[in-house]
């Protein structure tokens, strides 16, 4: 039996939920975990990274989207679903040879416990704390939780915590729940919930701007962080004749991107033909809602996904 083999074995053995929950080798032999409900609704959780992977509703598409060249190794991060940003996001304000948007999404994360929820869903929480990985690139003590939960929809929460015991000072820090969701056509669908934001417009060299009052259209490369917003965001897809809903708590900020035709090609780790397929709206906190906690201090940011009639 391999060490893999084993592993998988433990964890089942310790963690797995009959008819529920149950770990599996997922790509690249690395374990990830696979929730189920008895509607059908299926979601992939890697613990490298706590990384969401794929969520399809019973009767439905896929709602996340994962790049057919993404890297599923230890030490690199997965292209597509649902990457988690932490301490920082983007490049290091100060140090670009530590690893962009920080180093949650590059290391494997500890089961914390599993158990059906009160409706009887499955529920799983990981565990990432401050060791000698992380100090390498951050010396902060912290520990961080994150909870998945699928039912009618898919829920992740991420819990932030500055240990009063370990730390005397503040700790600041960025986060985003870097979500990537499958359309049809990034060309035909339209964005609601954002009219009226200030956003910080990566393409044009961090100009800032006010979203107008139109629902959002993509009609080329997009990298924007809107600022001060606590809006649920709808994207109205019209090819897959479907909305898709994402909810939040405990968030400032909201993301949104694609790399359109140029970027994609300088990415190794995506394919050219594959940016009309997705869009990110990520659930975050960055730029100017960046957050500081006291010693003992918590924070917890959330996302809820799921589909709408159309």
């Amino acid at each position: 039996m391999t060490l893999e083999q084993t592993d998988l074995a433990v964890l089942n053995d310790r963690w797995a939920v009959e008819g529920l929950l149950h770990f599996e080798s997922g790509a690249g032999d690395l374990p990830r975990v696979v929730l189920t409900t008895a509607a059908g609704d299926i979601a992939h959780v890697y613990l490298h990274g706590a990384h969401i992977s794929h969520y399809q509703p019973a009767g439905c598409e896929p709602v996340l989207f994962t790049s057919k060249r993404s890297q599923f190794a230890p030490g690199q991060p997965i292209r597509g679903g649902i990457p988690i940003c932490f301490p920082w996001f983007g490049p290091h304000p100060d140090n670009g040879n530590l690893p962009p948007h920080g180093f949650a999404r590059i290391l494997p994360w500890a089961v914390q416990s599993t158990a059906p929820s009160e409706d009887g869903v499955p529920r799983i929480e990981m565990v990432l704390r401050d060791d000698e990985r992380t100090r390498q690139w951050w010396s902060q003590p912290f520990e961080a939780t994150m909870t998945v939960i699928l039912d009618h929809q898919l829920t992740m929460a991420m819990q932030v915590s500055n240990p009063a015991d370990r730390n005397e000072q503040r700790m600041h820090f960025e986060q985003a729940l870097h979500t990537y969701l499958a359309v049809g056509d990034v060309r035909q669908v339209r964005i609601a919930g954002l009219a009226g934001a200030t956003y910080i417009d990566k393409v044009d060299g961090g100009q800032r701007k006010r979203e107008g009052d139109a629902p959002i259209r993509i009609e080329g490369e997009t990298d924007r962080v809107y600022l001060d917003t606590e809006s649920t965001c709808i994207i109205e897809d019209a090819s897959l004749e479907r909305n898709v809903l994402i909810a939040k708590r405990g968030s400032r900020s909201t993301v949104v991107w694609n790399p359109w035709i140029e970027k994609s090609r300088r990415m190794e780790d995506f394919g050219d033909d594959e940016w009309p397929g997705m869009l990110c709206i990520e659930t975050a906190n960055a730029a100017d809602n960046a957050i500081t906690l006291e010693p003992g201090g918590r924070h917890e940011i959330s996302t809820a996904i799921r589909i709408a009639s159309h």
